[in-house]
């Protein structure tokens, strides 16, 4: 099965509903919902996603959501290695560098995200859901 890293973004697009991503996002959260591919979050990403829908919603919303969603995902940890490996990187910005760390830290070798400019030292497969699905279908 294909292991797949969603990046902040991507989590985001599906769960606050966001225009024009949604479509993509839904379709690649369903091949997971399906098990047609495995997705991969980091720990991060879900006190980021509970900020954006709390400035959205309520937090009871948040929180229904946040559940609902890791049902899709299996997340990985943020440790201290992987911090320093953050630290250490020539990433400018340090969200980016530990959600990249955390996927390299767990093997995981695709890495999707809206923001891929920002991954252009990447040793590891880094691309759009959109690309990532035409590849895929």
């Amino acid at each position: 099965m294909t292991k797949v890293f969603a990046d902040t973004d991507i989590c985001i697009d599906l769960l606050s509903g966001r225009k024009p991503f949604i479509s993509n996002a839904e379709k690649f959260f369903s091949l997971a919902d399906i098990g047609k591919i495995k997705v991969f979050a980091s720990a991060l990403s879900f006190s980021n996603i509970d900020y954006v829908l709390r400035s959205q919603y309520s937090g009871a919303y948040s929180r229904k959501t946040i559940a609902k969603f890791k049902t899709l995902v299996t997340v990985l940890p943020v440790d201290s290695r992987t911090i320093d490996l953050a630290i250490a990187s020539e990433f400018n910005d340090f969200e980016d560098a530990i959600q990249y760390y955390t996927a390299i830290e767990s093997s995981i070798n695709i890495f999707v995200t809206r923001n891929i400019k920002d991954y252009k030292k990447a040793h590891i497969q880094v691309m759009s859901l959109e690309t990532f699905l035409t590849k895929l279908i």
